[in-house]
């Protein structure tokens, strides 16, 4: 079976934009102290993939309803990555150079997802119902 590329997961660019982040979490945290491994680097890195496969699997449900409650799963688990960066940087694991740089990546990547949410939104609205 052939995939259109167009509208294939791969062009999806919010998806892209987390999974960017899910790659430079996973280099942060080669980082951080051998006694956090176990808990908080063990913690971002679950997160960090949580937010791009539930996009991933919001994106591969049929629905455009059952799709959104996918996206904001991973709305919230970047809100949970920002939290354990704070963590980070009251440990002090990272300066707040490298901080202030995910932070932003992360609101970045929540924008991108808000409007990707609401895009989804109004494909429901411009759905014609079924009988």
């Amino acid at each position: 079976m052939e995939i259109e590329l167009e509208k294939s997961l791969e062009k999806l660019l919010v998806w892209n934009k987390t999974r960017a982040l899910r790659i430079r979490i996973s280099q942060l945290v080669k980082r951080i102290p051998d006694q956090e491994k176990l808990r908080l680097s063990d913690q971002m890195i679950r997160c960090s993939r949580s937010i791009s496969a539930n996009i991933a699997e919001g994106y591969g449900r049929f629905h455009f309803q059952d799709s959104i409650r996918f996206y904001i799963i991973a709305r919230g688990s970047l809100i949970e990555l920002l939290d354990h960066l704070y963590v980070c940087i009251d440990e002090n694991f990272i300066t707040q150079e490298t901080f202030n740089n995910f932070r932003e990546e992360i609101y970045d990547c929540l924008k991108m997802l808000n409007g990707y949410i609401k895009y989804v939104r109004n494909q429901i609205k411009k759905k014609p119902p079924t009988t």
